[in-house]
């Protein structure tokens, strides 16, 4: 199987190189417009094919494609790979606005192609192990960073996403309802919570750009127990009023904790075998029309339109 990565950037070289390069019994080419790092990394992971445009790359007779460009070309190189029958797996969010990302997930399904989102949080081992307990209530999940407020779009689909797309991968039955609530400073968006609520349980996910470190902290409760996750990697039991603690082994990499090395080679598997990923395009698309949903809330209530 040949298997073309589109970009060759930040994201591309510490998530999806490592382990994709490991892989066995698939062909890679490498595609970007940069010449040097073309062929400084096709050097380094000994990639004997190379290109440097979209076009060429569907000439190459690639099965599918990884897209790790920035977000403002996902939707026509999407488009260009889907039009040739070729399967795609792009870094979320497939696009800024959801109309576009829907575009993309009707156009896969119409070719029919796989189409995977990147939501790595889904195989993290220590995340995906809270969607196998029983009866969830409540669970909030935080990810924070430092001095960074931005508009409300890019704030959004570029990181707060994540948070929405787990939070709702872990819901044990129908959202019936949903709010959102936020802090605006001179059109930036500096905090946004969403909360989701159904029969018996509620969902919140918050994201600080205004804080005083970087966390990731995921809080999870059912009767007589709570589950508190640090970082991916980190996991207190309390049950009866004891703590328990859960770590990685020593030697598991920091891709497999944070489930790159899962979330790839199933995307792998899949087009191999002729299967279903376990992220449909249309449930990661569910998160983008969420996402949608934060954006136009929080564009109401004062923050600046990007791009105006």
């Amino acid at each position: 199987m040949r298997i073309g990565i589109i970009g060759l950037g930040s994201i591309a070289c510490k998530a999806y190189l490592p382990v994709i390069t490991e892989v066995e019994h698939i062909e890679l080419v490498f595609c970007t417009r940069n010449r040097e790092k073309l062929e400084q990394l096709a050097n380094k992971y000994r990639v004997k094919e190379t290109v440097e445009s979209v076009e060429e790359l569907i000439q190459a007779g690639v099965d599918a494609a990884f897209i790790h460009t920035s977000t403002d070309s996902h939707v026509e190189i999407a488009e260009q790979l889907i039009k040739n029958g070729i399967h795609v797996f792009v870094d979320k969010p497939i696009s800024y606005h959801y109309e576009e990302s829907k575009r993309i997930v009707e156009l896969a399904e119409e070719y029919g192609v796989t189409l995977m989102v990147g939501f790595n949080r889904r195989f993290a081992p220590m995340y995906a192990a809270m969607k196998e307990k029983d009866d969830l209530r409540l669970v909030h999940l935080q990810k924070n960073r430092m001095a960074s407020p931005d508009f409300a779009r890019r704030f959004v689909l570029d990181d707060f996403i994540h948070v929405v797309d787990t939070i709702r991968f872990l819901a044990p039955g129908e959202i019936k309802e949903t709010s959102v609530s936020s802090y605006i400073q001179e059109g930036k968006l500096h905090y946004v919570m969403l909360q989701l609520q159904g029969d018996g349980f509620t969902f919140t996910g918050l994201m600080n750009r205004d804080s005083g470190t970087n966390e990731e902290t995921l809080e999870v409760m059912n009767p007589g127990n709570k589950w508190v996750i640090e970082g991916l990697n980190r996991e207190a039991h309390f049950i009866g009023g004891a703590e328990g603690r859960l770590t990685f082994k020593d030697w598991d990499p920091v891709l497999y904790r944070r489930g790159f090395e899962q979330m790839i080679t199933h995307f792998i598997s899949c087009i191999r075998d002729n299967t279903q990923p376990m992220i449909s395009a249309r449930d990661a698309l569910e998160s983008h029309r969420l996402c949608e949903y934060v954006v136009q809330k929080v564009e109401e209530k004062g923050a600046l339109v990007w791009g105006d």
